[in-house]
């Protein structure tokens, strides 16, 4: 039996802690500058519009990385890399493709959000003015249930990662993770998080790059495809993969890779299709932009788990000999942080502290969002206060953000002091929550679903996955302990069971006591919030308030002729962008889930070297691929934004001298 290599933390605890408080403040600091520089330079006031919907009037680009950046979550990185450490070349793949689809998919429902509840500020608005309170209160619990499984693997891998890299306790990087991030979340709202975002996206994927090139380029133990191939060959010799083909690293054929696959692909519909923040990122889109702006995203996504994956999951499998890392290290995400020391040392450790950090940071600013609009719309106006003006709403969102994130920063160290690692929450959450997708995906997509059936298939299929899950687990080990619980096979049950439990139920109900015939028209009967009381306060300063993104409406009949003339060609837009969406999602669907993976799987094909470099270098070129479509297109499109506010600072320092 291999030894179990104990991992060692190769920096100090000042470093840790320095990391966590000092680069968290330093992106306070430059988000306060930037929503100082928009408010005097693009007279941007943050009303409660601004802070939850961003004027609606976000490009593709920006959009783009803020999906890739609010996907990169810890998990990404860590999970992905773990399961290629455990499955070998399968596990990056299965991985990357069991989560690019849902973005794909999402698609369409962003673009009927829109077109159906344009000014809608939240999904559950929409589902709000669609089945009453009821529905409505059912769907706030799992969306609230898919935040806080979320920010628990965000602060549980997180910490885990600090902990094992920097020697920073657990529970002090878990309560001091949040702190810089609900800073420049609360001074610039979800402007600053597709700002911070796209910052956060720049440095993970130059990090990637810097492992790809190590582990297949320049480092003196590998430092080449055939390298790390010869090294895998070895690596299954020492200790073969129970249910790969021919106990190879180097094979899609994978009997657990496969099973954890439909885990994958199951759980990820629930955390994007319940997840608020991808529903505010597409509200906050221009209706112009949010199908690029999504399918850009989810394209150049997939590159930065499947390349950082397949070089540092590889890597550690090449590097380690025969200590093997224990599966408690393992399921705590510490495959990637260990090749990265193995591959570059001191400086290996540097770059993967900081790059989870930015993995960590983004995603839970996403996630403070998310819960602060449906406390603020779907919580606080919906059942408090209905006639709340923007100043109101922009303190409960505020407010909402602060109580999340030390209800979370105490619930994550909870966690990871009862041995919940993130590895173990990856794989729950299908269970939890997946049971309401298709329920939500049909109150925007079928007219037919009543709301019984809208209100009983989530909670049913709840039931039904736990259950199925524990039942599972009792059957297989012969008692219900987490380590049974986690095992793939109940988890694989469970998760199934959530997802396509409600396929019987929803359909059931529907016909069983009548279909609904919806119009849709309380959905676009949905108004933005009035901002005039923010709007007044500033309008000393900007001096006009028509300056100021959502607080008026057009005052004469020809700009508001005008307005109608632009509302009805963003919906001729939106219909041919949703015709679009459709057919894409048919065409990459196939690609991901059957063209490319299936005849891999099904011939049982060993790679070969030559096959395994071009792996390799098609990995590469497509992460070039997303540094284009993520770093260069958000500069692109906002150049004259940019060019504009650069060159009203330059004429206000000269003025001043």
């Amino acid at each position: 039996m291999a030894d179990e290599a104990k991992f060692v933390a190769p920096l100090p605890q000042g470093f840790g802690y320095g990391i966590i408080l000092g680069l968290g403040l330093v992106f306070a600091l430059v988000m306060i500058f930037i929503t100082w520089a928009l408010k005097r330079y693009q007279h941007e006031v943050q009303t409660s519009e601004m802070f939850s919907t961003a004027g609606r009037s976000v490009k593709s680009g920006l959009v783009a990385a803020a999906v890739v950046s609010s996907w990169t979550w810890a998990a990404t990185l860590l999970q992905s890399s773990a399961v290629a450490y455990k499955y070998g070349v399968s596990g990056p793949f299965f991985y990357a493709s069991g989560a690019t689809v849902q973005i794909i998919l999402f698609t369409t429902l962003a673009i009927g959000l829109k077109s159906r509840a344009p000014n809608a500020h939240t999904f559950l608005e929409a589902i709000h003015a669609r089945y009453g309170t009821t529905v409505h209160i059912v769907f706030i619990v799992f969306c609230l249930m898919t935040n806080v499984l979320v920010t628990s693997m965000l602060l549980t891998g997180g910490s885990a990662v600090l902990t094992s890299l920097t020697g920073v306790r657990t529970a002090a990087a878990c309560l001091l993770l949040p702190i810089g991030v609900v800073l420049y979340t609360l001074f610039g709202g979800i402007k600053a998080t597709f700002i911070t975002d796209y910052m956060h996206t720049v440095v993970i994927i130059v990090v990637v790059f810097i492992f790809a090139f190590s582990a297949y380029a320049t480092n003196s133990t590998l430092g080449s495809p055939g390298k790390v191939y010869d090294a895998l060959v070895a690596a299954a010799k020492l200790h073969p993969v129970d249910g790969n083909a021919h106990g190879s690293y180097l094979t899609m054929q994978s009997r657990q890779g496969g099973i954890f696959w439909v885990i994958n692909l199951v759980g990820n519909f629930g955390t994007v299709f319940l997840d608020n923040g991808y529903y505010n990122k597409a509200i906050a889109a221009h209706p112009v932009h949010a199908f690029p702006g999504y399918v850009i995203g989810g394209l150049c996504w997939f590159a930065i788990p499947w390349l950082c994956a397949s070089t540092m999951g590889l890597s550690a499998l090449a590097l380690e000999g025969s200590q093997r890392l224990s599966p408690d290290d393992v399921t705590a995400g510490l495959v990637l942080p260990f090749a990265a020391v193995k591959l570059l040392g001191y400086g290996g450790a540097v770059v993967t502290t900081l790059m989870i950090f930015m993995a960590v940071t983004s995603a839970f600013s996403a996630q403070l969002i998310a819960v602060s609009s449906i406390f603020a719309y779907d919580i606080y106006q919906a059942y408090v206060e209905p006639a709340a003006k923007g100043k109101k709403l922009v303190w409960i969102s505020h407010v909402s953000c602060v109580v999340f994130a030390v209800v979370m920063a105490g619930f994550a160290t909870g966690l990871s002091y009862a041995g919940i690692r993130m590895g173990y929450l990856y794989l729950l959450m299908g269970v939890i929550i997946s049971s309401a997708v298709f329920p939500g995906a049909m109150a925007l997509l079928w007219k037919g679903q009543n709301w019984i059936a809208a209100a009983a298939s989530p909670v049913l299929g709840l039931a039904v996955s736990l259950i199925t899950w524990l039942l599972t687990a009792n059957k297989e080990s012969g008692v219900v302990t987490v380590t049974s619980t986690g095992e793939n096979y109940p988890m694989l049950a469970g998760n199934v069971a959530a997802l396509f439990s409600p396929l019987i139920f929803v359909p059931t109900l529907t016909y069983l006591f009548g279909p609904q015939n919806y119009d849709y028209k309380s959905m676009a009967s949905i108004r933005q919030v009035d901002d005039t009381d923010v709007a007044s306060a500033a309008a000393h300063i900007d001096h006009d308030i028509e300056l100021v993104p959502g607080s008026s409406s057009p005052r004469t009949s020809t700009a508001r002729t005008q307005k109608i003339e632009e509302e009805d060609e963003e919906t001729r837009k939106l219909n041919r962008a949703a015709l679009y969406s459709r057919t894409w999602t048919i065409v990459m669907v196939h690609v991901f889930l059957i063209l490319w993976p299936i005849p891999l799987y099904a011939s049982g094909y060993v790679f070969s070297k030559g096959f395994f470099t071009g792996w390799v270098i098609v990995g590469i070129l497509w992460l070039f691929g997303s540094a284009a479509g993520v770093v260069v297109l958000p500069l692109v499109e906002g150049r004259e934004t940019i060019v504009r506010v650069v060159r009203l600072m330059g004429l206000d320092l000269v003025r001043r001298q």
